[in-house]
C-alpha cells in the first residue's frame, strides 16, 4: 500500500511472530502463512492474540478505530521496552520518551515553512490582478515599493515607479481585474479536482418492522479532499472516524498551491482554515515516520490534535490561540500531554515563521493597532450590541450557507461541473466587490484598513473618508460591504476550492463595527471594528475562548479583552438561538461526514427518555449477524461466507458478527478480520477434502482454519433495559465501535451498536 495514501494507511509492515497454539501454529510454519501474517499485523497486534481481547487489522475508509483496543496495544508496546533491562534498553526508553516531542517540534517547523510559501506566493498573485513590478515580476507590490525588498522593513514608496498598473482607466482596471480573478479561479478549481475520489459511505436505513433497504456499496459517494476548509473533516478524524487519502502528501501540495490562487482570486474565502488541514497532513506525514504513531491509531491522532495547533498559529501568528482552539474546536481526544505537545509545536511554529518574516514587519501580530485610549462603562451596552448583531449574522448565514449548500449545489449542472460554479462565484464576487474601494482589496487587507487609528496624519482612503464633514457616501460603501460579505461568504463557502471562513467573517465584522463607530465618534471607530469583527467570528463558529486569545495576539490589545468576551459570548447565545450548529458542524452534515458530538448527543439523549433497547437493531439484522456456536466451537466456512456477503451488502465496513452458544454471548468478529481470514489465511489451507471448518474459539480441535485470535471474547455490554445516555456517553467517552446489549436478569445477548447506528438515531431525533 502507498506510504502516502492518507488516514487510512495506519498500519505498517512488520515483523512475523508466532501467535498463539492450535491450528494456526501448524499453519504458522508455512512460508506463506508467515509471510501474510507478518506483512498486516504488528508485533502488538500479534500479542494480542493470544489474550482475550483479540487483535485488528488496521482500519478501512470510514471506519471508526477502536479507542480502547489501541490502549491496551500500547501497553503491550511500552511494557515490551520497559521489562527488559539493559543500556540498550534504557536509551530505547529515552527515545521512545522524546518521539512525541522531536515529532511536535519538526511538524511546527515544517508548518511555517508551508504557510511562508503560501503567504509570499498568494501576495503576489494577488497583485497581478492590478499590476506588476518591473524589476522583478514575482515581488508583489510591498516587496516591489521598497528599498529592499520583499520581506524587509523599509517604508513603503508613495510614488512607485517601478510597480506599474495595468491600466490607468476605471473600465480598463476592472476588466483586467476579473479576467485575472476568473483565471486564478478557474486554475484553483481545476487542481482540486485532481483529489476526487469516492467514499463508499452507504445509505442505510433500516425500519423498527426488520424492513432493511441497501444502497451499492460499489457507488459511493463523491468527495474533493482537498475543497474547504478541510476543518469539518479533521474533526471526523479525531474523533476517530477514517476518511482515505485526506491527509496524503498530494492533498497537502494541492491544498497549498490551490489556496493560494482561492485566494488570489477576491472571492470571500481565507487561507486560515486550509492552514489548519495543511498542518494536519504534515502532522500524519511526520508520525508515520515514528513506528509508535504508525501502529497505533489511538496515539496517532494524538499527535495529529498537535499539528491542528501550528495551522492556526501560523495563519494568524496566535500560538497560545492555535492550542486554544485545536482543544475547543477540533479535538475530541486532548489530553494533558496533547496539550504540552501541542504547545510547542505551535511555538516552533511561531518562531520559525517570525524568522522567515513573509509580512515583511518582523513581527507576529498581523494586524498590530495602537489606539492610545480606553473604554468607558457606557461602551458595554455598544460591545453588546455588536454581540447581538454578530450573533444575528451568524445564525443568518449558518442557515443560508446550508439552504444554499442543500439547493443550489443540489443543481446536476453545479453538481456534474464544479469548476463552473467557482467561474459564477469569481464573476459575481468581482462584480460585487471591485465598485466598493474597501471591498477591492485582499480579505487581510480590509481588516487592516478597517482597524486602522486615524488620530494621525495617513494616507489611508479610510482615513481620508472619516475625516471629511459630509460622510454619506462612505457610510453607503461600509453598509454595502457588510451586505456584500454576507452573501457573498454564503454562496462561497463550500465551493470546490481550499477556502476558509475565518477571515470574510472578519471582514464583515469590521465593516459592521466601523459603521457603528462613525455613530459613536467618542473613541476610535478601530476599536468598534475590532470588536465587531470577534463578534461576527463568533456567530459564525462559535469559538469563545480561543478566538478570545487570537483577537488577543491578532492584533495586540491587551486592554480591549473584556469588550471582545462580552461580545463573543453575546454573539455565541444569539447565532445558538437562531442556529445551534455552527458553520463546521454544518458542513460535516452537507458532506455526510459522520461524527458525534458528546455534548450534543448527550441532551439528545436526555430528551428522549428512552433505554438502550432503543437502539437495539431489527430482528432481521440481528439474524443476518449472529453467529450460532456449537459446543465444538467450530463453523463451517461456507456460512461464514455467506455472513460475510450479508455484511458487505450493508456497506458499513466496520460491521461484524456476534458470536452466542445458548444465546449467551462468546465474542464479537469485525467484518475485516473475518474477511482477511477467509481471504488470505483461508487460502493456504486445502479444503478438497470437504467442507472446511473454522475454529472461533480458542482450542478448538476440529478447526482446520483457527480465527479465534481476531475474535473480541471480551466485548463491553450493557442491559437493554439502562438508560440510554449510558450508550451515548460509553461511545463517546471510551471511544467504542460497537457495544453488544444484554437482557435484564438473563444477561442472554439482545443485540449489538454500532457507534454508525447511535449517530443514525441521535440524527433522527434532532431532526
Amino acid at each position: 500500500m502507498p506510504d502516502d495514501s492518507g488516514i487510512t494507511d495506519e498500519q505498517t509492515h512488520l515483523l512475523p511472530q508466532t501467535i498463539h497454539n492450535g491450528r494456526l501454529e501448524v499453519l504458522q510454519r508455512e512460508h506463506d502463512v508467515e509471510s501474510i501474517l507478518s506483512s498486516h499485523l504488528s508485533k502488538e497486534e500479534q500479542a494480542l492474540g493470544s489474550t482475550a481481547l483479540g487483535e485488528r487489522l488496521p482500519y478501512n475508509a470510514y471506519t471508526t478505530i477502536d479507542w480502547l483496543h489501541d490502549l491496551v496495544k500500547d501497553s503491550y508496546r511500552l511494557r515490551g521496552i520497559r521489562s527488559k533491562s539493559g543500556l540498550r534498553y534504557r536509551l530505547l526508553s529515552a527515545w521512545e520518551s522524546c518521539q512525541g516531542w522531536i515529532a511536535a517540534a519538526i511538524i511546527g517547523t515544517i508548518t511555517a515553512v508551508v504557510a511562508f510559501l503560501v503567504d509570499i506566493a498568494e501576495a503576489t498573485v494577488s497583485d497581478w490582478k492590478v499590476g506588476y513590478c518591473t524589476t522583478n515580476p514575482f515581488w508583489n507590490r510591498e516587496g516591489c515599493c521598497t528599498d529592499e525588498g520583499p520581506g524587509s522593513l523599509a517604508n513603503l514608496n508613495e510614488d512607485c515607479p517601478e510597480w506599474r498598473v495595468w491600466s490607468t482607466s476605471y473600465g480598463g482596471a476592472f476588466g483586467i481585474y476579473t479576467g485575472f480573478a476568473l483565471l486564478f479561479g478557474l486554475v484553483s478549481a481545476t487542481i482540486t479536482l485532481f483529489t476526487k475520489t469516492t467514499v463508499a459511505a452507504v445509505s442505510h436505513t433500516e425500519d423498527m418492522d426488520g424492513k432493511s433497504s441497501y444502497d451499492d456499496p460499489k457507488e459511493g459517494k463523491p468527495v474533493f479532499l482537498a475543497a474547504g476548509s478541510g476543518i469539518p473533516e479533521i474533526k471526523t478524524i479525531l474523533s476517530g472516524f477514517v476518511i482515505p487519502g485526506i491527509l496524503s502528501m498530494k492533498v497537502l501540495v494541492i491544498k497549498a498551491v490551490g489556496a493560494v490562487f482561492a485566494v488570489a482570486t477576491g472571492m470571500c474565502l481565507g487561507k486560515e482554515g486550509p492552514f489548519v488541514h495543511i498542518s494536519t497532513c504534515v502532522a500524519y506525514q511526520v508520525a508515520k515516520l515514528f513506528p509508535k504513531y504508525r501502529e497505533n491509531s489511538r496515539k496517532l491522532r494524538e499527535m495529529l490534535s498537535a499539528g491542528c495547533a501550528s495551522g492556526l498559529s501560523v495563519a494568524f501568528g496566535a500560538p497560545i490561540g492555535g492550542v486554544l482552539f485545536s482543544y475547543e474546536e477540533i479535538s475530541t481526544y486532548f489530553p494533558r500531554k496533547v496539550l504540552w505537545r501541542a504547545f510547542l509545536c505551535s511555538l516552533c511554529a511561531a518562531m520559525i515563521l517570525k524568522a522567515l518574516n513573509p509580512t515583511g514587519t518582523g513581527k507576529l501580530v498581523l494586524f498590530e493597532t495602537d489606539y492610545g485610549t480606553t473604554y468607558q462603562p457606557i461602551h458595554y451596552l455598544i460591545f453588546v450590541f455588536l454581540g447581538i448583531v454578530g450573533g444575528i449574522f451568524g445564525g443568518t448565514f449558518c442557515k443560508l450557507n446550508y439552504l444554499w449548500s442543500k439547493s443550489f449545489r443540489s443543481l446536476p449542472l453545479i453538481k456534474d461541473y464544479p469548476v463552473f460554479e467557482v467561474f459564477l462565484v469569481v464573476l459575481a464576487t468581482a462584480l460585487l466587490q471591485y465598485p466598493n474601494p474597501l471591498t477591492r482589496e485582499p480579505g487581510d487587507v480590509i481588516i487592516k484598513n478597517l482597524l486602522r487609528d486615524c488620530r494621525e496624519p495617513t494616507n489611508s482612503w479610510v482615513c481620508e473618508q472619516e475625516s471629511q464633514e459630509d460622510k454619506s457616501r462612505y457610510i453607503g460603501w461600509l453598509v454595502y460591504g457588510t451586505l456584500a460579505k454576507l452573501v457573498l461568504t454564503t454562496i462561497t463557502f463550500g465551493a470546490k476550492v481550499p477556502s476558509g471562513v475565518i477571515i470574510p467573517a472578519l471582514d464583515a465584522g469590521s465593516f459592521f463595527g466601523r459603521l457603528v463607530g462613525q455613530m459613536v465618534g467618542s473613541i476610535s471607530p478601530g476599536i468598534f471594528a475590532m470588536v465587531g469583527a470577534a463578534a461576527f467570528l463568533a456567530g459564525v463558529s462559535r469559538m469563545t475562548v480561543s478566538l478570545v486569545v487570537i483577537m488577543f495576539e491578532l492584533t495586540g490589545e491587551l486592554e480591549y479583552i473584556v469588550p471582545h468576551m462580552i461580545a463573543i459570548l453575546v454573539a455565541k447565545w444569539i447565532a445558538d438561538a437562531l442556529e445551534k450548529e455552527g458553520v463546521y458542524d454544518l458542513a460535516q452534515t452537507v458532506l455526510g461526514h459522520p461524527f458525534l458530538d458528546i455534548d450534543q448527543s448527550l441532551t439528545l439523549a436526555q430528551r428522549s427518555g428512552e433505554s438502550v433497547a432503543a437502539l437495539i437493531p431489527p430482528r432481521q439484522t440481528m439474524m443476518e449477524i449472529t453467529v450460532h456456536l456449537p459446543p465444538s466451537g467450530c463453523v463451517p466456512r461456507k456460512m461464514l461466507a455467506e455472513k460475510l456477503s450479508l455484511l458487505k451488502r450493508r456497506g458499513l465496513k466496520d460491521a461484524g458478527l456476534v458470536l452466542v452458544s445458548n444465546n449467551m454471548l462468546q465474542g464479537y468478529l469485525a467484518e475485516g478480520e473475518l474477511e482477511f481470514g477467509l481471504s488470505e489465511l483461508g487460502k493456504s489451507v486445502d479444503s478438497s477434502s470437504g467442507e472446511l471448518m473454522v475454529s472461533l474459539i480458542p482450542d478448538a480441535s476440529d478447526g482446520e482454519l483457527d480465527l479465534s485470535h481476531f475474535v473480541d471474547r471480551v466485548p463491553l455490554t450493557v442491559s437493554a433495559s439502562a438508560p440510554i445516555e449510558y450508550a451515548v456517553e460509553m461511545f463517546g467517552k471510551l471511544g467504542l465501535r460497537y457495544l453488544c446489549v444484554v437482557e435484564e436478569g438473563s444477561s442472554k445477548l439482545c443485540g449489538v451498536i454500532l457507534k454508525k447506528r447511535l449517530i443514525l438515531w441521535l440524527e433522527s431525533r434532532n431532526l
